[in-house]
């Protein structure tokens, strides 16, 4: 932290508490910078990031507080290394005029890079299609295109489902040829968090009613 001693009172004492507590906070991706209206100058850094001195001229121009909105942004600017920054101004009102002003600024670079990461990792341009002779007989593959299909036509999710939902969804995987696989009933169990004993019973309700 950058602090500087030509302001001490409460006023000034609060906003280097909220400039610390946000710059902890938000650690390492924001740096909060408080300007001092009267002298024009730079007056405390938290986490500096945009590599500022105290005492550095602010650029206020003589800003009179009922011209400066209380609150200013969000918006961006770039910063030294050329990644951007997101930036809110807030003014502290001091006898007629902005006494100090609150600058957060958020460095978006990190989620850039992430996002940037993301998007090249889930890229399906070098996907290829499933191997024909390798997958015609993914019977699980079918089980979960099948039930996950079903499952949005409900506007649910799996995690959702109440019984009555899992018992006609069990319906429709039997009419659709679901259990003819071996070991599908107990996969399909595994997958609802129903009872192996529960499944064959509603198989066993749908085989009696078709007699």
């Amino acid at each position: 932290m950058l602090k500087i001693a030509d302001n001490h009172d409460s006023q000034f004492a609060l906003l280097k508490s909220i400039a610390d507590g946000l710059a902890a906070l938000f650690f390492p991706s924001v740096e909060v910078v408080i300007h001092n209206v009267t002298t024009g100058k730079v007056a405390y850094i938290a986490n500096n990031l945009s590599k500022r001195n105290l005492g550095d001229d602010a650029g206020l121009d003589e800003m009179e507080f009922n011209e400066f909105e209380r609150l200013s942004g969000p918006y961006e600017k770039l910063n030294w290394d050329g990644k951007k920054m997101r930036s809110i101004s807030i003014a502290s009102a001091g006898e007629g005029k902005a006494g100090y002003i609150l600058c957060v600024n958020l460095s978006t670079g990190i989620f850039e890079d992430a996002k940037n990461a993301l998007e090249l990792f889930l890229s399906v341009t070098r996907l290829q299609p499933q191997p024909a002779e390798l997958f015609k007989d993914d019977w699980q593959e079918k089980i979960n295109t099948f039930l996950h299909e079903w499952i949005r036509k409900q506007n649910t999710s799996l995690a959702s489902l109440n019984r009555e939902q899992k018992k006609r969804l069990v319906v429709d995987l039997q009419q659709e040829g679901a259990f003819r696989a071996k070991n599908s009933a107990d996969y399909i169990a595994s997958v609802l968090s129903l009872g192996r004993t529960t499944v064959y019973k509603y198989l066993r309700e749908i085989k009696d009613n078709d007699v």
